[in-house]
């Protein structure tokens, strides 16, 4: 297609994979605030209904925003076989493995740094965390897709999802009964309780906790089949349709077993991996086949600027306040604009973020892991 030169996609991977990237990065670094603000400006039902949407239910059931992490969860499986095919020919296996063990390692101590390691305060410290999780799930992942070919690779997800769901229904923690998924009273909450070092995310367990990180590393295997099968040699049509297809036999399927097993986002529990599995492949479809195979890229820009560089974006947020920048610059506009104040500010957090971003994409600096 003309004009799409000037897309600077390192590493040679499809360029809906990190438009898709970009898309669900926005919603972390302050998109949904934007959204949410305009709840305030138009209180119709509308814009309170997305303003709901965007923000987590407490335990059971599933909005948008319980979508965002299995989503990006879902694009680290997606580039495994891309990445680990290239880095197939490029090194023998021990180069292959100490890379993924290197790059998992990094993403948990960075995370672990975050969460105050340097601190010292180790015993007031939450161990488990966003990256932390990242790490773990792209390491195993990572190395059951080295290892194995796609077809034991569906084994392993469907066999995992199985498991958790008879381990979290039928043993039950001590003191409560089998099937017991209260925040309470689930079988996480109790290992978490009694393996999870320091401070949990809530009362009696962890977001990131222990056993969840099972069915999470699924999320990242369902991703990597969907990248099996973009990898393959049908037609572009083909596989867009492939990735429809899938996504409508996994939300459903979700949902019904949510009926026996709750989607709860907290326990990760299966139900909840194929909803959010579905959604995230449905999403892929759209992406993949508007810009990949129809050529249209030019307005996914703004989302592939943010797209090619996740983490640095992630982690910057956390020591750079844009909210700062964004006050000192726009507190006079914001003051001035009427009913329009609320949006001003996350606005201007958006804004001074994707700049920064579009600053290190014009300079091609993509930092890796």
């Amino acid at each position: 297609m003309a004009g799409t030169s000037q897309f600077q996609v390192p590493s040679g991977r499809l360029v809906s994979i990190d438009a898709l990237r970009g898309f669900d990065m926005f919603w972390i670094i302050g998109g949904g605030t934007v959204l949410a603000s305009l709840a305030e400006i138009f209180p119709q039902p509308i814009f309170k209904t997305i303003q709901t949407q965007l923000e987590h239910v407490v335990w059971e059931g599933f909005r948008f925003e319980d979508l965002i992490f299995p989503l990006f969860l879902f694009i680290v499986g997606l580039v495994l076989p891309f990445s680990l095919a290239r880095r197939k020919q490029e090194g023998g296996r021990a180069a292959v493995v100490i890379h993924i063990l290197y790059r998992a390692a990094v993403l948990i101590l960075i995370g672990m740094i975050l969460n105050g390691l340097l601190k010292f305060d180790w015993p007031n410290m939450r161990w488990p965390g966003v990256l932390q999780r990242i790490g773990l799930c792209y390491g195993i992942a990572a190395l059951i897709v080295f290892f194995t070919e796609w077809r034991a690779q569906a084994v392993i997800f469907v066999v995992v999802l199985l498991a958790y769901w008879a381990v979290s229904m039928f043993i039950g923690a001590p003191g409560h009964a089998a099937g017991d998924l209260t925040m309470q009273g689930c079988l996480s909450s109790w290992i978490d309780q009694q393996l999870i070092p320091g401070q949990l995310y809530y009362k009696y367990g962890d977001n990131e906790g222990l056993i969840s990180t099972f069915p999470a590393v699924c999320t990242a295997l369902l991703g990597a089949l969907a990248g099996h099968w973009l990898r393959s040699s049908r037609s572009g049509h083909q596989k867009a349709l492939g990735l429809l297809v899938a996504g409508l036999i996994c939300v459903p399927l979700g949902y019904a077993w949510g009926q026996i097993f709750p989607i709860i986002k907290i326990l990760w529990t299966s139900s909840y991996v194929l909803f959010a599995g579905g959604w995230s492949l449905l999403l892929l479809a759209v992406f993949y086949w508007i810009i990949d195979v129809l050529g249209f890229k030019k307005w996914a820009f703004f989302f592939i600027v943010i797209g090619v560089n996740p983490i640095t974006i992630y982690v910057l947020q956390h020591l750079i306040s844009f909210e700062n920048f964004s006050a000192i610059f726009l507190t006079g506009i914001a003051n001035s604009a009427g009913s329009w104040e609320p949006i001003v500010i996350p606005l201007g957090v958006i804004t001074f973020s994707w700049l920064f971003l579009y600053f290190l994409y014009r300079h091609k600096i993509f930092f890796k892991v």
